[in-house]
Order: C-alpha cells, then sequence, then structure tokens
C-alpha cells in the first residue's frame, strides 16, 4: 500500500546512505514483524550488515540489471516512486517551506495519515478527481442556446 513506517528529514549535507541509521534505530521495537527491506543502489555498503546483526532484517537492494539501455521499471522500486508521488500531491511538502527538520516530518506525518484516511474512508459523494465527465443527453442543445 506504500504507507510510511518512518520518516527522517536531515540536512543535505548528510547522504541518506549514512542517514538511513536514524531511520533503523530501534525499529524493531516498534515494528517487531519487519523481516525486509528494499532500498535502491544507494543504500550498498555496511547497512545491510548493521540491520542484519541489529535487528534481523534483511537489505534487498534493487539494482538495474548491467544491460540495461533506457528506462526500465524496476521491481520494488516503483513502490516508492509511487509513494512519493502520492505525497508531493500535498501543497506544504511541494516545497521547502519548514525552517526546522521536525516540521518537515510531521508534515510528510499528517500527508501521509490524510491518504491512508481516504484510502480506508471513501467518500463516495465526491467526484473522484480529473474523472471524465459524463455527458447530457441535452448538452448539445444547451450549448447551442447559451450561443
Amino acid at each position: 500500500m506504500g504507507n510510511l513506517l518512518r520518516i527522517v528529514v536531515h540536512s543535505a549535507k548528510l547522504q541518506d546512505r549514512d542517514g538511513a541509521d536514524y531511520v533503523f534505530e530501534d525499529i524493531k521495537d516498534e515494528y517487531p514483524l519487519l523481516a525486509k527491506v528494499w532500498a535502491d543502489q544507494g543504500y550498498t555498503g555496511d547497512l545491510g550488515t548493521y540491520l542484519h546483526e541489529t535487528s534481523n532484517i534483511a537489505l534487498e537492494i534493487v539494482e538495474k540489471p548491467p544491460e540495461q539501455k533506457g528506462f526500465v521499471l524496476l521491481p520494488r522500486r516503483w513502490v516508492v516512486e509511487r509513494s512519493l508521488a502520492w505525497l508531493n500531491r500535498y501543497r506544504r511538502l511541494s516545497k521547502d517551506y519548514e525552517h526546522r527538520v521536525e516540521y518537515s516530518e510531521t508534515w510528510v506525518y499528517i500527508a501521509s495519515i490524510s491518504r491512508m484516511l481516504r484510502k480506508l474512508h471513501l467518500n463516495t459523494s465526491d467526484e473522484p478527481p480529473y474523472a471524465r465527465k459524463i455527458k447530457h443527453e441535452k448538452q448539445d442543445t444547451i450549448a447551442a442556446l447559451c450561443l
């Protein structure tokens, strides 16, 4: 479903691979059934060993095929990209408005909770966004009268 378990916002001078330690510290206490994590090639290194030794979590690096030319859909990577695209639909997350990382983390959690609530309780009375309009039978007649 692409729901967030934990978010950590850090300064740009810290690489994501180094910031991953903050994401996974005491993760087994909160999510004892977590057994596998997928990550892209930016997380290669000691992270897999660290996760296995501290939390008994398997880290699988999603790598592109060596013969890849152009765009190729990578397995499991699309889940992360889709989830980030959903979160970027929120205005507060579209730009970096916040001055403190704690505020940025909070807004990501709020957006994630809002998205989850909408998925759990669909509002059937609202028209879905980007839906095609159904053509009314007398629409051409009405349009001709308005000219």
